[in-house]
């Protein structure tokens, strides 16, 4: 029987995972250079790892992420430029997060031309909970907008400044959210683009100092 899934069973398996990749030869890495391919050689051969022993609901184009049962996208990048894309949703993201949780894998490649392998050197392994995933300027602004008793103009104010892709209404409609419901101090860098563009600079150096970023390896 396989065991049912879950984030501190997905934690401790990724961290197991990172160590033996880190001292895995791979013939079919030789020479990629596609960042892109790459990430996707890892996610899947993870989800593959993790499918041996786990019992879980396996991601696709619908629910856009992983691991939809736990809330979980697997995000695998290279210590040179660590940085993905992910599916715009609608602004507010920038502002209250992704609403689902990210598994980083950060590795360094290199290639061994006599035995004409790859090899992905795991630098960082790291778990983001959904609350910490939101836009580090733009939430530690609107947070010190609160602190200093701004109020609807102020924040809509903001939201226009920060080019957030929203139209009148639905800034309006964002600064009542957000003076409703302030929101947590995200820590990716969320560029605007037809897809968002995330990069992880700031939670590999902020893993195991904050709540909510875990240094899992």
């Amino acid at each position: 029987m396989k065991q049912i899934l879950t984030i501190e069973a997905l934690q401790e398996e990724a961290s197991n995972f990172a160590g033996m990749e880190t001292s895995h030869d791979e013939p079919s890495l030789y020479g990629v250079t596609d960042g892109k391919a790459v990430g996707t050689y890892l996610e899947q051969k993870f989800t593959s790892y993790l499918a041996e022993e786990y019992e879980y609901e396996q991601g696709n184009s619908a629910s856009g992420i992983d691991l939809p049962d736990l809330g979980v996208d697997i995000k695998a990048t290279s210590i040179k430029q660590p940085q993905s894309s992910c599916p715009f949703k609608s602004a507010s993201q920038k502002i209250f997060g992704l609403d689902y949780h990210l598994l980083v894998f950060v590795y360094e490649k290199s290639d061994d031309d006599q035995r004409r392998t790859g090899r992905l050197t795991m630098q960082h392994t790291i778990f983001a909970e959904k609350e910490r995933t939101a836009d580090f300027q733009t939430t530690k602004g609107l947070l010190e907008i609160l602190e200093r008793e701004g109020n609807k103009d102020d924040v809509i104010a903001f939201i226009i400044e920060r080019n957030l892709p929203v139209d009148e209404i639905g800034a309006e409609q964002l600064a009542d959210k957000i003076l409703e419901s302030p929101p947590n101090q995200g820590y990716l860098t969320i560029s605007n683009a037809l897809q968002w563009r995330l990069q992880y600079s700031r939670i590999i150096q902020k893993a195991g100092e904050v709540s909510g970023i875990t240094r899992i390896r």
